[in-house]
């Protein structure tokens, strides 16, 4: 076999191309993947457990012959399991669950042929916008250590900008993929809903606002993972809309004339920083350049409304949460078990009445239906993915004392994505524009149910317009 000429030069698909032409083996790539992870993770505390031996069980083993064959993955530490690994949700309630099976979704992952060796880190339950567990530290941001790399997928997508690996997978309830996609300088699709499974032990994630897919370099390393992991099982409560092609097709072929809104006011009127607000106009003017059809337009919905119901529906799926996990322990969790914030919404969560669940489901179907009715007229939305540049490590505290304020701070930092957890609709953060000071500014665009391939074709027409590959962070390996 020869030598790698360098990793870093090829997306996920180029490594699997290099092992099917026997230019290198799973086993360097492994290798060079845990190297490449051990120069650069002691700065930025991306990937939080170590899965190294699982990977080269699966290479002696034999790896499927998929599109992926050989190439070293990353999984999130939140709700996927991989049997005979921890998973602990970023959380020391969670520390010491050990899988006895895998989630159907790393079982696709396998099959596609990647060789899984280590899990990144994430905040506790997945619950903020940053991703600083008291339990493992702060992920950093390679563009700067000082700030953020965006939550609740912070880890994978630091690992991803610092070119440790060309993608990982990742998960949004309320912008876990694109947040932290933006802050880091990447790629990162949250699917329409139902599109990747949950099972065999769930149906769905928080009421259907949950969603697992990716953060990647490449567009089309993400439209082939979701090719090779999309579709339901026996048992899911619903089904995704079918697709029309590949996703893989779509990423390479640009889409027709588009009729494009953009959008830069804040749906719970906080302020928009001026870099993400250019950032949306710059998009758009881009967009306008390639021949679509631009002009500015927002859906009119209640954030507030919208808000309050995701509060109670997320803050019951906490309290269940965090039962369930009591029951297995033979105990009650206690506030001593947790962060601040996540106590709080544990007790909220206790308090919500069936009724209290009912509404709330109501209140969102009702405003998801303003939403997917503007999308009626315009096929995309451009809009900024964060309201506010990548904050300073510190400043979002899940363990802080004065809870008003981090609801403020996320209520500022983030209005945008959570809207599209809730009506399901795929969106995406594309890595188009950097600040004055070289921080990452993502811009999100979000189409109608179903259309996924849409933005996968749009995804791939601005990355041939305006690549993103060679914007590496100076902190890489």
């Amino acid at each position: 076999m020869g030598a790698l000429p360098d990793f870093g030069d090829y997306d996920a698909l180029g490594l699997a191309e290099l092992v099917k032409n026997k230019d290198v083996t799973p086993r360097e790539l492994l290798d060079q993947a845990i190297e490449r992870l051990e120069q650069v993770n002691p700065e930025i505390n991306a990937v939080v457990i170590e899965c190294y031996d699982h990977a080269r069980n699966q290479i002696e083993a034999g790896l499927p012959e998929g599109p992926f064959r050989g190439v070293p993955f990353l999984l999130k530490d939140l709700h996927l399991l991989l049997k005979g690994t921890e998973t602990s949700s970023g959380s020391a309630m969670f520390k010491g669950l050990i899988a006895d099976h895998d989630s159907t979704l790393v079982t696709r992952y396998k099959k596609a042929g990647l060789a899984i060796f280590g899990k990144t880190n994430s905040p506790e339950l997945g619950l903020t916008v940053t991703t600083e567990p008291k339990v493992y530290g702060p992920t950093r941001n390679p563009w700067n250590l000082n700030h953020i790399p965006g939550g609740s997928s912070g880890g994978a997508a630091a690992a991803v900008a610092a070119r440790i690996i060309p993608m990982a997978n990742a998960s949004d309830g309320g912008g876990s993929i694109r947040l932290p996609a933006a802050a880091c300088g990447i790629f990162g699709m949250k699917p329409t809903r139902a599109r990747t499974p949950f099972g065999p032990d769930r149906g769905e994630g928080w009421n259907g606002f949950s969603i697992s897919h990716a953060v990647s370099i490449s567009v089309r390393d993400n439209a082939a993972l979701l090719d090779a992991t999309t579709g339901g099982e026996a048992g899911d409560p619903y089904p995704a809309p079918t697709q029309a092609r590949p996703f893989l097709e779509d990423a390479n072929q640009d889409p027709q004339k588009l009729r494009i809104a953009f959008n830069t006011v804040s749906p719970n009127g906080s302020t928009v920083h001026p870099e993400c607000i250019k950032a949306v106009e710059d998009a758009a003017k881009l967009c306008a350049s390639l021949g679509h059809d631009v002009e500015e337009a927002r859906p009119e919905f209640s954030q507030a409304a919208l808000g309050a119901a995701q509060f109670t529906i997320i803050g019951a799926h906490t309290a269940a949460a965090l039962a369930i996990r009591g029951e297995a322990l033979g105990r009650a969790p206690t506030q001593n078990d947790v962060e601040a914030a996540t106590w709080s919404m544990l007790k909220q969560g206790q308090a919500v009445t069936a009724a209290d669940y009912a509404r709330a489901q109501i209140a969102v179907h009702q405003q998801s239906r303003i939403i997917c009715q503007f999308f009626e007229t315009y096929d995309v939305l451009i809009e900024p993915t964060f309201g506010l540049p990548p904050l300073k490590i510190g400043t979002v505290n899940m363990d802080s004392d004065d809870l008003g304020s981090y609801v403020s701070i996320l209520q500022e930092a983030g209005p945008f994505t959570g809207a599209y957890n809730m009506t399901g609709q795929p969106s995406m953060s594309v890595p188009l524009h950097w600040s004055e000071d070289r921080l990452p500014i993502g811009t999100m665009f979000t189409a109608q149910y179903g259309e996924d391939g849409l933005l996968y074709q749009l995804a791939g027409q601005l990355e041939r317009a305006q690549p993103w590959k060679d914007k590496i962070p100076p902190v890489h390996a």
